[in-house]
């Protein structure tokens, strides 16, 4: 599984709003400022939030877009099964994929079944809310218990200052 620059730009939007919304709304003008994403861009990532609740928008003066719940309420992994769709390493792994004629005696597909499995309760240990404050670049210590790496999304250690 790779994530794309929609998963991660729509993750990046998702953590502006927490820090910079406190319930009001935000332009995305400023958003897009503030992340160095063109505007044009994040109309294509925004549609999948809104349609799946995560936010909701305003057109108009004093519009923007806002988180419908707290932060601590999100999951990484729902923000990016949104954007990306199915998270699961294989087109044959995961519930409701396609499945193939040897689907019944494959000997891999328990493996990358495991692995979606791994990948998503990894990706549902973190909130929203552990993003936003992890403002050194080091990966937070996920809401669900877990180790901090100390790496950043680049899997570099995080510099102390």
């Amino acid at each position: 599984m790779m994530v794309s620059t929609r998963g991660k730009y729509a993750l990046r939007v998702m953590i502006d709003l927490a820090e910079h919304g406190s319930g009001s709304y935000v332009a995305m003008k400023e958003v897009a400022e503030r992340q160095e994403i063109s505007l044009k861009y994040l109309e294509k990532i925004l549609p999948p939030l809104v349609s799946g609740g995560l936010i909701e928008g305003v057109c108009g003066k004093g519009g923007g877009y806002r988180l419908t719940k707290d932060p601590s309420e999100y999951r990484v992994g729902e923000i990016l099964k949104l954007t990306e769709g199915d998270l699961s390493p294989t087109a044959c792994s995961g519930d409701g994929n396609e499945t193939c004629d040897r689907a019944g005696e494959c000997r891999i597909k328990p493996v990358f079944d495991g692995l979606g499995e791994v990948i998503t309760g990894y990706l549902d240990r973190f909130t929203l809310a552990d993003l936003a404050s992890g403002g050194d670049g080091a990966v937070p210590a996920p809401s669900a218990g877990g180790v901090r790496t100390g790496e950043n999304c680049c899997g570099k250690r995080a510099e102390k200052q």
